[in-house]
């Protein structure tokens, strides 16, 4: 019977001792006191750390190589929303995140995605209805309703929502919500149909609002979307009511850690240790009624040993009794998945990328906000050569596209300020929520590179610029890779590399960049459907 003895971090009677934990079969036979002397080292043993909303897809791994990583970090499991890939490709995408989670040890939660398409002022490769969603939430695989965006259609009582909401609440599975910015009554309404958490709000009012109505807070810190700063003064408060997420975090990132750091970050602010346990452990697993141990007899040997409460240096990893990860090094053992996808558009010319004028007008432009999902909305009189407008890279208006890769469609076209760069293109089809081509650029022959290149591997990121030509393939549903978890975070920390040597002047420049269609998040964005005229001065259909 295997026995791990050390410092145990009990969560339950708030309390640090001396223990030796005995465990067999995955689960936990015993927890004992000891005395200090019979203890080999002065490392801390407390339960796994848990990401209470990730979109696996936005790692750019499969899930199998997420769990890989995520390990070394001491992340034992995910409450994990599929929205991604099943705006591509359906329930079949769905089924294949399930699928893949199953061939690893690390326990993935995923839910039924609520909003496929998020709206109909885009184009998704799938749409799930109700029925679909009811289908799905009757699956033992699938534990709660995942983040309802639309919620506008809470608020007006939409048909097809409230059977969605509904279909949860009767097999007693929880709803996680989705309403930035949401506030008084009308944040009373929608909490008031039931649904339990949000993870994204952006200010401490907005989110102190929700937690006094009831509402559970998560605060995410992904590579794109920073709130901690803003929320994490509540945890002092409301402990029983909050937890830690990132939401969407690229590969590069999870290499350097997960939800560790935050716990970190947290104890660095003077937080109490157990408070930041609670939020980073424990209120998942209840809420969500996640099938992860708490470290008491009897619950699934889940549990890491840390070298301090300070930094969180994780030295071992246990999921169900075994050690998956030890001294920074993970003992997962992935195999190559299969390939899903759903693309299917031409590759484009230069000319697609022009946005043709008579007369120069006040246009409106994007503005990206580093660290947010949020924009702006400025004005700007770009300068018109051969009767179309051009970009002005020494003022950072640059051009942004949406092409639609589900079938041939016109590009469609505005501009953006905030990304920085001097020459060439960047181009994504991680492009949330439909997931079509986004691109920035300088120019319309980069731009038009940028995107060709990921019509021609179905997927991916890319760069480029007159010297420099960079993609990182996606072939899993355009969203992921099945290859190793570590080369794919070497190969986007290059590419990262080459859009801010280019001057790209954001923390995460394909994250961001991949948020800049999202029609659920304010103020300004730009989907596939909406046709630049710069003769009417606005985005029309």
């Amino acid at each position: 019977m295997p026995v791990i003895s050390a410092n145990l971090v009990d969560i339950h009677q708030k309390k640090i001792y001396p223990a030796e934990i005995t465990f067999e079969r995955g689960t936990i036979a015993s927890i004992k006191s000891i005395d200090h002397s019979q203890l080999r080292t002065h490392h801390y043993i407390l339960p796994g750390f848990i990401d209470a909303h990730v979109h696996i897809e936005s790692s750019m791994l499969v899930p199998s190589e997420f769990a890989r990583l995520a390990v070394v970090h001491g992340t034992v499991a995910t409450v994990s929303d599929p929205h991604e890939i099943a705006n591509v490709c359906g329930i079949e995408g769905v089924e294949f995140m399930i699928a893949n989670g199953k061939t690893v040890p690390f326990k993935f939660h995923f839910g039924a995605p609520s909003c496929v398409p998020a709206t109909r002022f885009e184009t998704s490769g799938a749409a799930l209805d109700s029925t679909a969603i009811k289908q799905l939430l009757q699956s033992p695989d699938i534990y709660y309703l995942s983040e309802m965006m639309n919620f506008p259609g809470v608020l007006n009582e939409d048909d097809e929502v409230m059977k969605k909401i509904a279909a949860a609440h009767h097999l007693l599975k929880p709803v996680d919500g989705h309403a930035p910015g949401l506030k008084g009554d009308d944040a009373k309404k929608y909490i008031s149909a039931g649904i339990t958490t949000d993870h994204e709000c952006f200010t401490k009012e907005e989110a102190l609002g929700k937690l006094q109505n009831g509402m559970k807070v998560i605060i995410r810190e992904g590579s794109a979307a920073k709130n901690f700063e803003a929320l994490i003064a509540l945890l002092h408060e409301y402990p029983n009511q909050m937890m830690f997420c990132t939401d969407d975090k690229h590969p590069d990132s999870l290499v350097e850690g997960h939800i560790n750091q935050l716990c970190a970050r947290a104890v660095a602010k003077g937080i109490d240790l157990f408070k930041i346990l609670q939020a980073a452990c424990v209120n998942p697993v209840h809420h969500y009624k996640m099938k992860v141990g708490l470290l008491k007899e009897g619950h699934a040997a889940d549990f890491i040993v840390v070298k301090d409460l300070r930094q969180f240096e994780v030295l071992q990893t246990y999921i169900d009794g075994e050690i998956v990860a030890e001294n920074g090094k993970s003992k997962i053992r992935t195999q190559k998945s299969k390939l899903i996808n759903n693309f299917s558009t031409d590759t484009k010319d230069v000319s697609d990328f022009a946005i043709s004028a008579s007369s120069r007008v006040a246009v409106p432009v994007i503005e990206a906000l580093d660290g947010q999902l949020i924009t702006n909305k400025i004005m700007w009189i770009p300068s018109i050569v051969n009767n179309t407008l051009t970009t002005d890279a020494e003022i950072d208006i640059l051009k942004i596209a949406v092409v639609n890769r589900y079938h041939d469609a016109p590009v469609s076209m505005a501009f953006i300020k905030n990304f920085g760069l001097k020459p060439g293109a960047m181009a994504s089809s991680v492009a949330h929520d439909s997931h079509n081509i986004v691109a920035v650029g300088v120019d319309d022959e980069n731009i038009c590179q940028a995107v060709n290149l990921l019509i021609q591997h179905k997927g991916g990121v890319s760069f480029v610029s007159d010297d420099t030509q960079i993609i990182v393939p996606l072939p899993v549903a355009g969203l992921m890779s099945n290859e190793d978890g570590y080369n794919v975070a070497k190969q986007y920390s290059i590419i990262d590399k080459a859009a801010k040597v280019a001057g790209c002047t954001l923390a995460a420049p394909f994250m961001t960049l991949s948020f800049m269609a999202l029609l659920v998040i304010p103020h300004l964005k730009l989907s596939d459907l909406g046709l630049f005229d710069a003769d009417k001065f606005e985005l029309v259909n």
